[in-house]
């Protein structure tokens, strides 16, 4: 059982190197065109819940890690119509005509500003975009990354335990992000936590069409609010196969697919389309040199047995897994170990939406 004075000690440590930044005005009218061009274009579009999760022992383990007695929580308890694409990876940009938003000259300035530093260079690019939705989401991390272990070559479950276990620091490679809203919708927002999940959260409220945060969202608690009118939230048809594109006869259409069903339309006007830039910063040449190198980075074994080692040594009874990336069992008792249970207070406008529990579940 962990005291709450563990719990307090590991919510201090969630919290980012500094407040988040409110950005105005962030992207032209054209590249704002751009980028939703891409997103006409080159779909269709995965929901976001299948490209990075194999279980809801993975999913969970990103947010707070507490498991509701009576019944076993399964993914489609938090199944939304969100959907994800990439606009950049690796430090390349994926599609030619959104490299001036990529390699963004003003967003880099914003990373290194943000932390202090004195490099940076962008790392990934994406977006979220979806119709009118709820959000199960009680809060969650992003994927941090550590020399060795990052979220392109890790479980994203992993990279969260190994963020909210404090264990990783002299690990964690800093980033930054620009976000950036565009949404018309009069009541949705941005929660975050930044003084640590225990805490009182802060809340970017509407209007939020072309404004962003700078952030570090590895180590904060955030959540995007609900959008939209509710009896729309969750269309009938939805399941882990439906996807999202835009209609080849207007432009100002958009299409939820399973199938070979269309399931939902909606207009550009009632999207919430989210564009998510990242970059690695560096404070200086030494730093920068030592997580390009190579030279200190982590395995996973190293990062598995280091959680094991610390879970063990207080207190926790933690079998040998033979799978640990898979094992839905050892995720849930390695995660147990660092839980705090979530976020505690949630602004009273933007309350969690329920899980979809079904008779069946």
């Amino acid at each position: 059982m962990m005291t709450e004075e563990r719990k307090q000690a590991l919510s201090n440590l969630l919290r980012p190197a500094s407040p988040p930044r409110s950005v105005d005005n962030v992207y032209t009218a054209d590249q704002i065109e751009r980028l939703l061009d891409v997103v006409r274009k080159d779909g269709p579009w995965k929901l976001i819940i299948a490209q990075h999760f194999a279980s809801a022992d993975e999913l969970i383990a990103t947010m707070s890690g507490a498991l509701p007695e009576g019944f076993e929580l399964t993914l489609d308890m938090f199944l939304t119509p969100t959907f994800r694409g990439f606009y950049a990876n690796y430090s390349a940009a994926l599609y030619p005509e959104i490299e001036d938003c990529f390699y963004n000259r003003a967003f880099l300035d914003h990373a290194k500003s943000y932390w202090g530093a004195k490099y940076a260079k962008p790392q990934m690019m994406l977006f979220n975009i979806n119709g009118p939705c709820g959000n199960t989401d009680p809060g969650h991390l992003d994927s941090p990354s550590f020399r060795g272990v990052r979220y392109e070559n890790s479980p994203t479950w992993l990279c969260s335990v190994m963020g909210k276990s404090g264990l990783f620091k002299d690990y964690l490679i800093k980033m930054a992000q620009v976000i950036t809203w565009f949404s018309h919708d009069p009541d949705s927002g941005f929660t975050y936590w930044p003084d640590g999940p225990l805490r009182a959260p802060q809340r970017l409220q509407s209007p939020i069409y072309n404004r962003g945060v700078v952030v570090q969202n590895e180590m904060m608690f955030h959540r995007g609010e609900a959008n939209g009118p509710l009896a729309q939230q969750r269309p009938a048809g939805l399941d882990f196969s439906t996807t999202f594109s835009g209609d080849p006869n207007d432009p100002n259409q958009w299409l939820l697919t399973s199938g070979d069903q269309v399931i939902a339309r909606h207009h550009t006007d009632e999207l919430r389309f989210l564009v998510h830039w990242s970059a690695e910063v560096f404070e200086d040449f030494a730093e920068l040199k030592k997580n390009m190198d190579g030279s200190h980075d982590l395995t996973h074994e190293q990062a598995i047995g280091m959680l094991i080692d610390d879970a063990r040594a207080r207190g926790f009874d933690i079998a040998t897994p033979s799978d640990p990336l898979h094992d839905g069992a050892f995720i849930r008792a390695i995660n147990a170990a660092y839980d705090i249970g979530g976020p505690t207070s949630y602004p009273q406008c933007a309350p969690v939406t329920p899980l979809y529990i079904t008779e069946a579940a």
